[in-house]
């Protein structure tokens, strides 16, 4: 029991700040504790494993122009999470587990389960450049999607991300890097069930992913291509360029991985092509995502059905983003959603364009933001439009 209590001790000294282990120490001590996590390796080097939670603190505000209502306040914690990474035995055998704890994270609502579990995955790694996962983790979809919500320049994904992702799944997967001298290689393909997180059983159909991307100017610093925003102020020009493609074969969720769950099984086939570029504290990203589904109308599965459907369509979201003294970070955000003439009835053009302010205090280990958006629809761009919507959001992120 002598390493358990060892490691509650070191845990509770990263809140109250009682000690500071130093790149010497760090080499010394078997527990570490940093900004990326608390690290433990066993003496004999066959287990090791690194613990890590994050927060974000939410205060928003909503209004429709010219509403009935007053308004909506959102207080609440929209991300609590644990996360354990480590390897047992040999670090080829390596494992992630990362679990929610807050509804909103828990795809409570669509569901009517609260999915604790977000991933538990083992991964094999062959070499450096080659590794095959497999169980419940994030497929290769669109780039903000794999980006991690903990390393995003604004409160949340884009509008274009909450329709067409394709989010996380049980299944296998295989991931391919590979460096042609200073141009940079990427590929990964998937094979999961199809119905997302909560699922209990497995159906007829299958989903197939897959992405690929190429860096024509080599890799950028510390994986910064996968975090938003340029946090390391590269010093030369970075671009990555990436796209993919997925084939949800009879799913019956609205969403595919999402979504409330329906009555009639739907392929869902969804394209994406993305770009992420930065260069000393500048950074500028695109996403495009489309979808295709054969009959997209359906009704849901519950006691009173609705009729529903899935998104058929496409969207585009741009940000651009400037990183200035002291940690500040302005940054914009323009998104158009365009629903297909087959669900016109049950959705409408939207486009949403956000402004965002961020003081990074360690990274996006803790940062302080603060958003203000308005949307609206069907290319209405005027204050007397009731279809149009303001608001705010200010977020605390925490973290190790």
């Amino acid at each position: 029991m002598k390493p358990f209590f060892r490691l509650l001790l070191l845990s509770l000294t990263v809140f109250f700040g009682m000690q500071h282990v130093n790149a010497q120490e760090r080499d010394d001590r078997a527990t570490i504790l940093n900004f990326k996590g608390i690290q433990y390796k066993s003496k004999d080097s066959l287990f090791y494993t690194n613990f890590r939670f994050r927060m974000q603190n939410r205060l928003g505000f909503s209004n429709e122009l010219n509403g009935e209502d007053d308004g909506k306040f959102d207080a609440r914690i929209r991300r609590l999470r644990m996360r354990m990474d480590g390897y047992i035995y040999t670090p080829k055998i390596s494992y992630s587990v990362q679990l929610a704890f807050t509804r909103s994270d828990q795809d409570y609502d669509d569901t009517g389960v609260p999915n604790i579990v977000r991933d538990a995955v083992m991964f094999y790694n062959f070499s450096d450049d080659f590794y095959i996962s497999f169980g419940q983790n994030k497929l290769p979809g669109n780039r903000q999607r794999v980006n991690s919500s903990g390393q995003l320049q604004f409160a949340d994904r884009s509008l274009v991300n909450s329709n067409f992702t394709v989010d996380r799944d049980f299944g296998i997967s295989l991931n391919y890097s590979k460096d042609l001298g200073s141009v940079a290689f990427v590929a990964k393909g998937a094979i999961s069930t199809g119905e997302g997180r909560p699922a209990n059983s497995t159906d007829d159909g299958l989903a197939y992913t897959g992405r690929v991307e190429f860096l024509p100017l080599g890799k950028f610093t510390n994986e910064n291509d996968y975090q938003e925003g340029d946090l390391e102020r590269e010093e030369t020009p970075k671009l990555s360029i990436g796209g993919g493609y997925s084939y949800n074969d009879r799913t019956t969720r609205e969403g595919g991985q999402t979504g409330r769950y329906v009555q009639n099984p739907m392929t869902l086939k969804t394209s994406f092509a993305d770009m992420i570029f930065k260069y000393q504290g500048f950074a500028y990203q695109a996403e495009y995502m489309r979808r295709d589904v054969d009959n997209p109308l359906n009704w849901t599965v519950e006691d009173d059905p609705q009729e529903t459907s899935a998104y058929k369509g496409w969207g585009v979201n741009q940000q651009v983003s400037y990183l200035m003294n002291k940690g500040y970070e302005i940054a914009g955000r323009y998104t158009l959603v365009q629903p297909h003439k087959d669900i016109q009835d049950l959705e409408r053009q939207t486009e949403v364009i956000e402004l965002g302010l961020t003081k990074y205090m360690k990274a996006h280990r803790l940062k302080f933001q603060l958003n203000a958006n308005y949307t609206f629809r069907d290319g209405h761009f005027n204050n007397n439009n009731q279809k149009a919507i303001w608001g705010g959001i200010f977020q605390v992120e925490l973290g190790i």
